[in-house]
C-alpha cells in the first residue's frame, strides 16, 4: 500500500445525506453487489468496480461497489471515489489490509492500490468531467463541487477529494475473466 495523503478534509459533505444509509436506499445502493454476486457485473462495464476487502475490525469479507471515474485498459488500472471521503468503511479498510479482489468489466484479480495525491485528483475530475458531463453535472449536484468556479476553486475542491486507483498485483496475477 501507497503512502496516504495527508489527512485534511474527510472529504465532501453530503448535503442531501446527513447518517448512514438505511431503508430502501440502502438496498438500492446495495443491488450492483447482487449482479456481481450472480455474475451480472459484467453489465456495469468499466463503469463499476466491486471491491471486496476485510473489515479491520470484525475481520469479516465485505463487499463494496464502487463507480469507477477512469479505466486503464493498457494497465486495467481502475481509478475510484470516496463518497464519504475518509470516513468510507471500504477507504479504512483498505488503509489497513490490502483489498482482497477487484471485479470489473468481466474480468477479476487480486489488486494493489494506491492513494492518489491530492494534487491529481483535479486532473481525474477534470477527464471525468470531459469524458461523462451528466455524471458530473449529478456529481456536482450530490457532493457541492463547484462546476462554474474558477479554476483555483475547482482545484482546491478536488484536492479534498479522496480517490483510490487499483491495479492488478503484478504480471503474474493477470485478470482472469468470471467465471475462470
Amino acid at each position: 500500500m501507497k503512502d496516504a495523503p495527508a489527512s485534511g478534509s474527510g472529504g465532501p459533505s453530503l448535503r442531501w445525506l446527513r447518517s448512514r444509509l438505511s431503508g430502501t436506499l440502502r438496498l438500492v445502493f446495495r443491488l450492483p453487489i447482487y449482479l456481481y454476486r450472480l455474475n451480472l457485473g459484467w453489465l456495469l462495464g468499466y463503469r463499476g468496480l466491486l471491491l471486496i476487502h476485510q473489515g479491520r475490525k470484525s475481520g469479516l469479507l465485505r463487499e463494496t461497489v464502487l463507480e469507477v471515474i477512469r479505466y486503464d485498459p493498457a494497465t486495467k488500472e481502475s481509478v475510484v471515489f470516496s463518497g464519504w471521503g475518509e470516513k468510507a468503511d471500504w477507504y479504512r479498510n483498505i488503509r489497513v489490509r490490502q483489498a482482497l479482489e477487484v471485479r470489473t468489466g468481466g474480468e477479476r484479480y487480486g489488486p494493489e492500490h494506491r492513494f492518489l495525491a491530492p494534487e491529481e485528483n483535479h486532473t481525474e475530475i477534470t477527464d471525468y468531467e470531459r469524458r461523462h458531463p451528466l455524471a458530473v453535472y449529478i456529481f456536482a449536484q450530490v457532493f457541492g463541487y463547484p462546476l462554474g468556479a474558477t479554476e483555483s476553486v475547482r482545484r482546491e475542491f478536488a484536492s479534498s477529494l479522496r480517490l483510490v486507483a487499483f491495479r492488478p498485483r503484478d504480471k503474474g496475477d493477470e485478470p482472469r475473466r468470471n467465471g475462470t
